[in-house]
């Protein structure tokens, strides 16, 4: 039986049309203060807060449902008898029903302009209080947390139907709301170095990782099942931008693991520059990638480095999909399983819905540009590890034109300086060992994965073969031994661009001006494990 509610969203979406349900079938109205003004604009009757509990909102708002008069009302249970009478007894009456959701933390800290005492004003206090009241007494609480759960509910309660297992799932995802929502204040605080601004300590050593670090995400989807058919799956949201996860689908079959592990990768590739670029990932490792001064040439440039690898391969770019772009990715002969970008034409889209025999099947996903953070700020990585994880900053940074350091006799000549740091950009998105093989601002052959780093060389130049010719070599670590950019010389390469740092530097160095070509350091790893 529902006879008083309790109306407190932060979202006040749907909650005018709710309360008038609610206030139709009996359902005494009482609300906070904000909430109230939307219902008395609504001409609904309704009760503030502050007159059950018989004290004013405080403390500019922090302090305004903790009171016993709120909280016994949602704890008391009513098959209790000692419970009753106690109530009785202070005059608490029950709250049937909860509605309630919490302040917008996580969109607060993702605002570029937010302040920490921003965020440490979007920390609600009462209302995380007030969910897992009614979340731990639901058997006589309903608590509701996200609007679309509104007509869902008043359904099953005009049919008789709020049984057990429906009151347990709405104190499910109370939880789930309560703990994302800690989770994320966790890692907010957890996240920072020092003084944040307003003489506050974040409770960090200086800029060492958060001494803590909490996982929690909603799961969005299941999948069919895992990298393989044995294992199940799902995707699961976590943060305030929605990133991959909460990625658009505008077409095609349901994605698979594999499909987002591989969309991750080439997403992640593509995001590096700022040229209309194309990359194709084939088992997490990008197979092609090109810039151009259009996005149709970039395309075509990337699929071009290996199109054997490239067929049934992702597709990301890092510029709204055009139409003519789209018709040469449909083009006979090619087949691709997802294409992401942060945009697509309409007559884009057309075109790839309409190819006959997939287009009804490749996924089109529309996610805006990754922009980490970076090393000391909120970017990182996780990966599992058997009873716990790693954590790390992501691999944010990349080689500019001025950040190369020329160690031969014979300069890169300025072509080779964009193919050197284009080649360098795709490299660090490619599994160690790497070896990759550019020209003109695309990828001829990579080498990927390798136990050796001779072996990724070698690799590389059976895939690029005659294009090797005249193109610029990049390793992601340093080279221990001349025999990697051997291989590549000997097919070719002109210039070589690589992390330096071995004991053999000056070999290698001597080994490059015996050969006559020009070789950069830029003094950073990118091992991909």
């Amino acid at each position: 039986m529902i006879v008083r509610a309790l109306l407190a969203p932060f979202d006040k979406t749907g909650i005018e049309a709710f309360a008038r349900v609610l206030h139709k079938r009996g359902v005494e109205l009482i609300a906070t203060s904000g909430t109230a003004r939307r219902l008395r604009d609504a001409a609904l009757p309704v009760k503030e807060v502050s007159d059950v509990t018989g004290f004013p909102e405080m403390l500019g708002g922090r302090v305004k449902t903790l009171h016993p008069k709120i909280h016994g009302g949602l704890l008391g249970r009513r098959d209790d008898p000692e419970h009753v009478a106690q109530m009785t007894e202070h005059g608490i009456e029950p709250i049937d029903l909860l509605c309630l959701n919490l302040y917008p933390f996580e969109d607060t800290i993702a605002r570029p302009d937010a302040t920490f005492g921003d965020a440490v004003e979007m920390i609600d206090i009462g209302g995380p209080a007030m969910l897992r009241a009614a979340a731990k007494n639901h058997a006589h609480v309903i608590p509701i947390v996200d609007a679309a759960d509104y007509e869902t509910f008043l359904a099953r309660w005009s049919e008789n139907k709020l049984d057990a297992g429906y009151r347990r799932s709405l104190a499910a995802k109370a939880y789930r709301h309560t703990a994302l929502y800690d989770a994320a204040i966790a890692g907010y605080m957890a996240g920072g170095t020092g003084d944040p601004g307003n003489g506050a300590d974040t409770g960090t050593d200086g800029d060492a990782l958060p001494a803590f670090h909490l996982l929690a995400g909603e799961r969005v989807r299941e999948l069919r099942y895992g990298e393989n058919p044995h294992q199940r799956a799902a995707v699961y949201r976590s943060g305030g931008e929605p990133g991959l996860a909460g990625a658009e689908v505008l077409n095609g079959k349901p994605l698979s693991f594999n499909n987002l592990q591989d969309a991750a990768g080439a997403y992640a590739t593509v995001s590096e520059f700022e040229e209309p670029t194309a990359v194709v990932v084939k088992h997490a490792n990008p197979c092609g990638a090109a810039s151009a001064d259009s996005l149709l040439e970039a395309f075509s440039n990337a699929w071009d480095g290996d199109p054997l690898s490239a067929f049934g391969g992702i597709l990301a770019f890092n510029r709204t999909l055009n139409a003519e772009t789209a018709d040469a990715i449909a083009a006979p002969g090619r087949f691709v399983e997802v294409i992401i970008a942060p945009g697509f034409e309409d007559a884009a889209l057309r075109t790839l819905r309409e190819k006959p025999k997939w287009g009804k099947n490749v996924r089109i996903l529309v996610c805006p540009l990754l922009r980490s953070s970076g090393p000391g700020g909120s970017g990182l990585e996780v990966r599992p590890l058997p009873g716990g994880f790693l954590l790390q900053d992501l691999d944010a940074k990349v080689a500019n034109p001025e950040d190369l350091k020329t160690v031969t006799k014979r300069a890169p000549t300025e072509a080779e300086i964009r193919d050197l740091v284009f080649a360098q950009r795709v490299c660090k998105h490619v599994k160690s060992n790497t070896i990759v093989l550019a020209r003109g601002c695309a990828v001829m052959g990579v080498g990927a994965g390798q136990m050796s780093r001779v072996d990724a060389s070698h690799m590389a130049v059976r895939k690029a073969g005659e294009k090797a010719k005249g193109a610029v070599f990049a390793s992601d670590a340093f080279l221990p031994f001349n025999d990697a950019l051997e291989v590549a010389l000997d097919a070719g390469a002109t210039a070589a661009i690589q992390p330096g740092g071995s004991r053999n530097d000056e070999k290698c160095i001597e080994f490059a001006d015996e050969r006559g070509i020009a070789m950069v350091f830029t003094g950073t790893r990118h091992f991909l494990h």
